[in-house]
């Protein structure tokens, strides 16, 4: 069973160069939100960062590709992992979470992160809102604990 990762996954457990592939990756579908899924472990671990398409093509909404998402999936079971989390941008705004962001919210013990001007954040869903987990590191010198052995972002093949 997989630990519910927004009650046990802090800000310092997330490696910076997860957190890099996500800024990579919203500097590159900027002007759009960029979007994707984060892969948790049986003990709520986040392992691997999924960078996705954003099927709205939008700057102010986001939904992941179905295919993308699928295929996101499979990856993720095997080799044991849960999708429990997901990122998006917000290429012109705030790294924190909009009101779209809460109604759109897919589960209560998701991990949520919102990447602004070169920021992202971590977030908790509880009674219907986002309470702020922490900042997180892009800096590797920083004590966030070391790199789980996979790679934090590549193909799904």
């Amino acid at each position: 069973m997989v630990h519910r990762p927004s009650e046990s996954v802090t800000h310092r457990q997330i490696h910076p160069r997860m957190v890099e592939a996500m800024l990579n990756h919203a500097a590159h579908d900027r002007p759009t939100e960029a979007c994707g899924l984060l892969a948790v472990d049986s003990q709520g671990r986040v392992r691997f960062v999924y960078c996705l398409s954003n099927a709205d093509a939008s700057a102010r909404a986001f939904t992941i590709a179905p295919d993308e998402y699928f295929g996101a999936n499979r990856h993720a079971e095997r080799h044991g992992w849960e999708i429990a989390g997901v990122f998006h941008s917000h290429p012109n705004g705030s790294p924190g979470p909009s009101s779209i962001d809460l109604n759109a919210a897919p589960a209560a013990d998701w991990l949520y992160i919102v990447v602004a001007r070169d920021q992202a954040r971590l977030y908790a869903l509880q009674d219907r809102t986002f309470r702020l987990v922490g900042r997180l590191a892009t800096d590797v010198g920083k004590d966030v604990g070391p790199l789980p052995p996979t790679r934090a972002i590549g193909s799904l093949a």
